[in-house]
Protein backbone atom coordinates (compact mmCIF):
# COMPACT_ATOMS: atom_id res chain seq x y z
CA UNK A 1 0.00 0.00 0.00
CA UNK A 2 1.42 3.37 -1.05
CA UNK A 3 1.96 6.05 1.61
CA UNK A 4 -0.49 8.93 1.71
CA UNK A 5 0.16 12.65 2.01
CA UNK A 6 -2.09 15.01 3.94
CA UNK A 7 -2.48 18.54 2.59
CA UNK A 8 -4.24 21.35 4.44
CA UNK A 9 -5.46 24.53 2.78
CA UNK A 10 -6.86 27.57 4.62
CA UNK A 11 -10.01 29.22 3.30
CA UNK A 12 -9.29 32.68 4.69
CA UNK A 13 -6.25 34.74 5.66
CA UNK A 14 -6.68 34.31 9.41
CA UNK A 15 -6.57 30.52 9.14
CA UNK A 16 -3.56 30.84 6.85
CA UNK A 17 -1.78 32.74 9.64
CA UNK A 18 -2.82 30.17 12.29
CA UNK A 19 -1.41 27.29 10.23
CA UNK A 20 1.86 29.11 9.69
CA UNK A 21 2.10 29.94 13.37
CA UNK A 22 1.42 26.31 14.30
CA UNK A 23 4.20 25.12 11.99
CA UNK A 24 6.65 27.66 13.39
CA UNK A 25 5.78 26.81 17.01
CA UNK A 26 6.48 23.13 16.32
CA UNK A 27 9.79 23.88 14.60
CA UNK A 28 10.73 26.27 17.40
CA UNK A 29 10.28 23.51 19.97
CA UNK A 30 12.32 21.04 17.90
CA UNK A 31 15.24 23.46 17.67
CA UNK A 32 15.07 25.05 21.13
CA UNK A 33 17.47 22.62 22.91
CA UNK A 34 20.31 24.29 20.94
CA UNK A 35 22.46 21.20 21.47
CA UNK A 36 22.85 19.92 17.90
CA UNK A 37 24.90 21.68 15.20
CA UNK A 38 22.75 24.18 13.35
CA UNK A 39 19.95 24.23 15.93
CA UNK A 40 20.64 27.79 17.03
CA UNK A 41 20.41 29.06 13.44
CA UNK A 42 17.05 27.33 13.00
CA UNK A 43 15.76 28.47 16.39
CA UNK A 44 16.40 32.15 15.73
CA UNK A 45 15.13 31.91 12.15
CA UNK A 46 11.82 30.43 13.32
CA UNK A 47 11.60 32.94 16.17
CA UNK A 48 12.11 35.88 13.83
CA UNK A 49 9.62 34.44 11.34
CA UNK A 50 7.06 34.35 14.17
CA UNK A 51 7.78 37.96 15.06
CA UNK A 52 7.38 38.93 11.39
CA UNK A 53 3.93 37.31 11.16
CA UNK A 54 2.79 38.86 14.44
CA UNK A 55 3.83 42.29 13.16
CA UNK A 56 1.81 41.89 9.98
CA UNK A 57 -1.37 40.27 11.34
CA UNK A 58 -3.38 41.28 14.41
CA UNK A 59 -3.83 37.78 15.77
CA UNK A 60 -5.07 38.15 19.32
CA UNK A 61 -8.44 39.85 18.82
CA UNK A 62 -9.44 37.78 15.79
CA UNK A 63 -8.42 34.50 17.44
CA UNK A 64 -10.49 35.42 20.51
CA UNK A 65 -13.50 35.91 18.20
CA UNK A 66 -12.86 32.56 16.51
CA UNK A 67 -12.71 30.82 19.91
CA UNK A 68 -16.02 32.40 20.90
CA UNK A 69 -17.64 31.41 17.61
CA UNK A 70 -16.31 27.87 18.04
CA UNK A 71 -17.85 27.69 21.52
CA UNK A 72 -21.20 28.62 20.03
CA UNK A 73 -21.01 25.58 17.76
CA UNK A 74 -20.02 23.35 20.67
CA UNK A 75 -22.89 24.63 22.81
CA UNK A 76 -25.35 23.57 20.10
CA UNK A 77 -24.34 19.96 20.85
CA UNK A 78 -25.21 20.11 24.55
CA UNK A 79 -28.85 19.19 23.99
CA UNK A 80 -28.19 16.48 21.41
CA UNK A 81 -29.02 12.98 22.76
CA UNK A 82 -26.15 10.61 23.58
CA UNK A 83 -23.53 13.36 23.38
CA UNK A 84 -20.81 13.32 26.04
CA UNK A 85 -21.85 16.54 27.77
CA UNK A 86 -19.09 16.24 30.38
CA UNK A 87 -16.40 16.31 27.71
CA UNK A 88 -18.17 19.17 25.94
CA UNK A 89 -18.26 21.20 29.14
CA UNK A 90 -14.54 20.58 29.63
CA UNK A 91 -13.82 21.84 26.12
CA UNK A 92 -16.01 24.90 26.66
CA UNK A 93 -14.30 25.70 29.97
CA UNK A 94 -10.85 25.27 28.46
CA UNK A 95 -11.78 27.50 25.54
CA UNK A 96 -12.95 30.26 27.89
CA UNK A 97 -9.75 30.00 29.90
CA UNK A 98 -7.58 30.22 26.78
CA UNK A 99 -9.51 33.24 25.53
CA UNK A 100 -9.29 35.00 28.90
CA UNK A 101 -5.54 34.39 29.16
CA UNK A 102 -4.97 35.46 25.56
CA UNK A 103 -6.83 38.76 25.99
CA UNK A 104 -5.21 39.76 29.28
CA UNK A 105 -1.63 39.20 28.13
CA UNK A 106 0.36 41.84 26.20
CA UNK A 107 0.17 41.79 22.42
CA UNK A 108 1.92 38.60 21.24
CA UNK A 109 5.46 39.26 20.06
CA UNK A 110 5.68 42.73 21.60
CA UNK A 111 8.25 41.81 24.26
CA UNK A 112 10.33 39.99 21.63
CA UNK A 113 10.36 43.02 19.33
CA UNK A 114 11.41 45.23 22.23
CA UNK A 115 14.18 42.88 23.40
CA UNK A 116 17.47 44.69 22.79
CA UNK A 117 19.51 41.56 22.08
CA UNK A 118 16.97 40.05 19.67
CA UNK A 119 16.51 43.37 17.88
CA UNK A 120 20.25 43.72 17.41
CA UNK A 121 20.60 40.39 15.57
CA UNK A 122 17.23 40.03 13.83
CA UNK A 123 17.98 42.03 10.70
CA UNK A 124 21.14 40.05 9.97
CA UNK A 125 19.15 36.83 9.67
CA UNK A 126 17.42 38.21 6.58
CA UNK A 127 20.75 38.74 4.79
CA UNK A 128 22.24 35.89 2.71
CA UNK A 129 25.08 34.47 4.78
CA UNK A 130 24.59 37.21 7.35
CA UNK A 131 25.05 35.10 10.48
CA UNK A 132 28.83 35.09 10.67
CA UNK A 133 30.72 36.22 13.76
CA UNK A 134 31.70 39.51 12.12
CA UNK A 135 28.04 40.22 11.23
CA UNK A 136 26.52 39.47 14.64
CA UNK A 137 29.25 39.27 17.31
CA UNK A 138 26.61 39.71 20.05
CA UNK A 139 25.04 36.39 19.09
CA UNK A 140 28.35 34.56 19.15
CA UNK A 141 29.00 36.00 22.60
CA UNK A 142 25.56 34.78 23.73
CA UNK A 143 26.26 31.30 22.36
CA UNK A 144 29.26 31.02 24.68
CA UNK A 145 27.35 32.02 27.80
CA UNK A 146 26.62 29.28 30.37
CA UNK A 147 23.92 26.86 29.22
CA UNK A 148 21.72 27.76 32.19
CA UNK A 149 21.64 31.42 31.10
CA UNK A 150 20.90 30.56 27.46
CA UNK A 151 18.12 28.14 28.37
CA UNK A 152 16.62 30.72 30.72
CA UNK A 153 16.51 33.23 27.87
CA UNK A 154 14.98 30.67 25.50
CA UNK A 155 12.32 29.77 28.07
CA UNK A 156 11.49 33.43 28.63
CA UNK A 157 11.08 34.05 24.89
CA UNK A 158 8.98 30.92 24.44
CA UNK A 159 6.81 31.61 27.49
CA UNK A 160 5.89 35.04 26.12
CA UNK A 161 4.24 33.26 23.17
CA UNK A 162 2.68 30.40 25.12
CA UNK A 163 -0.87 31.82 25.51
CA UNK A 164 -1.05 32.40 21.76
CA UNK A 165 0.42 28.99 20.97
CA UNK A 166 -2.03 27.13 23.21
CA UNK A 167 -5.02 29.02 21.79
CA UNK A 168 -3.93 28.41 18.17
CA UNK A 169 -3.33 24.69 18.79
CA UNK A 170 -6.67 24.29 20.56
CA UNK A 171 -8.67 26.07 17.85
CA UNK A 172 -6.99 24.14 15.04
CA UNK A 173 -7.42 20.80 16.82
CA UNK A 174 -11.18 21.30 17.26
CA UNK A 175 -11.52 22.63 13.72
CA UNK A 176 -9.78 19.57 12.27
CA UNK A 177 -11.98 17.28 14.36
CA UNK A 178 -15.16 19.07 13.30
CA UNK A 179 -15.46 17.20 9.99
CA UNK A 180 -14.62 13.57 9.12
CA UNK A 181 -12.51 12.59 6.13
CA UNK A 182 -14.85 11.43 3.35
CA UNK A 183 -13.99 9.38 0.24
CA UNK A 184 -13.97 11.45 -2.93
CA UNK A 185 -13.17 10.73 -6.58
CA UNK A 186 -11.81 13.51 -8.78
CA UNK A 187 -12.16 13.18 -12.55
CA UNK A 188 -9.69 14.66 -15.04
CA UNK A 189 -7.68 16.16 -12.18
CA UNK A 190 -10.22 18.85 -11.27
CA UNK A 191 -12.86 19.26 -8.56
CA UNK A 192 -14.88 22.23 -7.27
CA UNK A 193 -17.63 22.65 -4.73
CA UNK A 194 -19.81 25.34 -3.15
CA UNK A 195 -19.55 25.41 0.64
CA UNK A 196 -20.87 27.45 3.57
CA UNK A 197 -18.62 29.23 6.07
CA UNK A 198 -15.80 26.66 5.97
CA UNK A 199 -12.36 27.43 7.34
CA UNK A 200 -10.07 24.59 6.28
CA UNK A 201 -9.72 21.91 3.62
CA UNK A 202 -7.93 18.65 4.39
CA UNK A 203 -6.93 16.47 1.45
CA UNK A 204 -5.33 13.05 1.83
CA UNK A 205 -4.10 11.44 -1.37
CA UNK A 206 -2.01 8.36 -2.11
CA UNK A 207 1.51 8.72 -3.49
CA UNK A 208 0.68 6.12 -6.13
CA UNK A 209 -1.00 8.82 -8.26
CA UNK A 210 2.23 10.90 -8.23
CA UNK A 211 0.26 14.16 -8.17
CA UNK A 212 -0.13 17.10 -5.82
CA UNK A 213 -3.08 19.52 -5.35
CA UNK A 214 -3.26 23.21 -6.17
CA UNK A 215 -6.14 24.69 -4.20
CA UNK A 216 -7.98 27.97 -4.60
CA UNK A 217 -10.97 28.99 -2.60
CA UNK A 218 -12.64 31.01 0.08
CA UNK A 219 -15.36 30.45 2.67
CA UNK A 220 -18.11 29.71 0.14
CA UNK A 221 -16.35 27.91 -2.73
CA UNK A 222 -13.18 26.02 -3.49
CA UNK A 223 -11.49 24.31 -6.43
CA UNK A 224 -8.79 21.63 -6.49
CA UNK A 225 -6.60 21.01 -9.51
CA UNK A 226 -4.13 18.13 -9.39
CA UNK A 227 -0.77 18.56 -11.05
CA UNK A 228 1.58 15.75 -12.10
CA UNK A 229 4.87 15.69 -10.23
CA UNK A 230 6.63 14.47 -13.40
CA UNK A 231 6.16 16.60 -16.51
CA UNK A 232 6.08 13.51 -18.70
CA UNK A 233 3.18 12.01 -16.74
CA UNK A 234 -0.48 12.49 -17.65
CA UNK A 235 -3.05 13.24 -14.97
CA UNK A 236 -4.88 10.01 -14.00
CA UNK A 237 -8.45 9.92 -15.24
CA UNK A 238 -9.69 9.36 -11.70
CA UNK A 239 -7.95 10.23 -8.44
CA UNK A 240 -9.47 8.75 -5.30
CA UNK A 241 -8.75 10.53 -2.06
CA UNK A 242 -10.11 11.54 1.34
CA UNK A 243 -11.50 15.05 1.79
CA UNK A 244 -12.66 16.97 4.87
CA UNK A 245 -14.28 20.41 4.75
CA UNK A 246 -13.85 21.86 8.23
Amino acid sequence: MSPETLYEHPLNEHIRAYLRLESLFIQLDHSSPLKEPGQWQMFFKYLFDLIEILEQVHIRGELAKYLEKQRGKLENWLNVPDVDTEQLQQLLTHSRQLQHTLLRTPRPGLSLRENRFLSSIRQRFSLPGGITSFDIPALYHWLELPEEKRMRDVSEWRDSLRPLEEAVFFWLQLTRNSAPMQPCTISQGFYQQDIENANLLRIQVSQEFNVYPLVSGYKTRFAIRFMPFDDSQAIPENVTLLLAIC
